[in-house]
């Protein structure tokens, strides 16, 4: 197997810190991307927020990845809280991606995040990559965070998207919450529990980034979910099973409105988004189902 040396923002995330791990078990050599002063050549200095990153760190990496970002469910969504959201990861993706054209050898690819909120609201119709972006705070950023890696693409660089769905892991993002809830017996669903959300694995996450960045033939949006999303009532009731804990508990939806104010319409919100591009390039989920999915984690 060939080593190669790959960039990665946002490596101490949810997500970022899981792909590392599984590169660097693999031989590969990981060049993170950090805001402090490097600490060894495995590091290259960056800030996001205001567009700058040194290029020269970059040298002879075949792929950069960018998971860099704040946490969407990390604070109530105050203006400036969502003004952050939205700077560590347009100006990040732009200030990546104007690195990354302007390199003499340029990697072979650049694989950037983003995230299912670029469909918004879609209630119980299944939308694929092929769908346009919904209205809303979360929708607008993907469409601004994806636009901001045109001068890579421009460059001649292959580049994807990843838009992600809820990650099913117990270190961190929305189960990293669930969990502690559930386990102590006071879970349930979220309002109704008739909207959808569109989980995946997080080994799943991990091998899909993996497969886009081998595939020399795959570039643009990917939706990375499970093939089949459910809604939350399903979920809730397949989270009791597996934990062996009932689920009594529902939160009502005007008491998220009141906890998390306009991050609860995504709370609330359904997603029935499906990996239609993924699956007719060949990838193959190791844990497809929510059990499967819930147990893995």
């Amino acid at each position: 197997m060939e080593r190669r040396r790959i960039a990665v923002a946002g490596a101490s995330g949810l997500i970022g810190s899981a792909l590392v791990r599984s590169l660097t078990a693999d031989g590969h050599e990981v060049v993170r991307l950090v805001r402090h002063a490097p600490r060894s050549e495995a590091e290259v200095r960056w800030d996001p927020e205001r567009g700058r990153v040194d290029a020269a760190g970059l040298a002879g990496c075949c792929a950069v990845v960018n998971l860099a970002g704040a946490g969407v469910g990390d604070h109530r969504w105050t203006d400036a809280y969502k003004r952050r959201i939205h700077d560590s990861r347009v100006h990040g993706t732009a200030a990546l991606a104007k690195a990354v054209a302007a390199l003499d050898e340029r990697p072979r690819v650049f694989v950037n995040g983003s995230a299912m909120g670029y469909y918004g609201e879609t209630g119980e119709r299944v939308v694929d990559e092929s769908a346009p972006a919904g209205r809303g705070f979360l929708p607008e950023l993907c469409v601004e965070w994806e636009a901001a890696a045109e001068p890579a693409r421009a460059a001649g660089v292959r580049t994807a998207f990843t838009r992600t769905g809820l990650v099913v892991a117990r270190g961190g993002g929305a189960w990293g919450r669930l969990f502690p809830l559930f386990r102590a017996g006071l879970g349930g669903r979220m309002g109704d529990g008739r909207q959808y959300w569109s989980y995946i694995a997080l080994h799943d996450e991990v091998a899909a980034i993996r497969h886009l960045l081998d595939r020399d033939d795959l570039s643009g949006p990917f939706n990375l979910t499970a093939p089949e999303p459910l809604t939350n009532r399903e979920i809730t009731a397949a989270m009791g099973r597996v934990l062996h804990r009932p689920t009594l508990f529902p939160v009502p939806a005007q008491v998220l409105r009141t906890v998390l104010g306009e991050m609860a319409g995504d709370v609330l919100g359904s997603a029935r988004v499906v990996p239609k591009r993924l699956l007719e390039s060949g990838f193959t989920f190791a844990f497809p189902g929510i059990e499967d999915a819930l147990r893995a984690a």
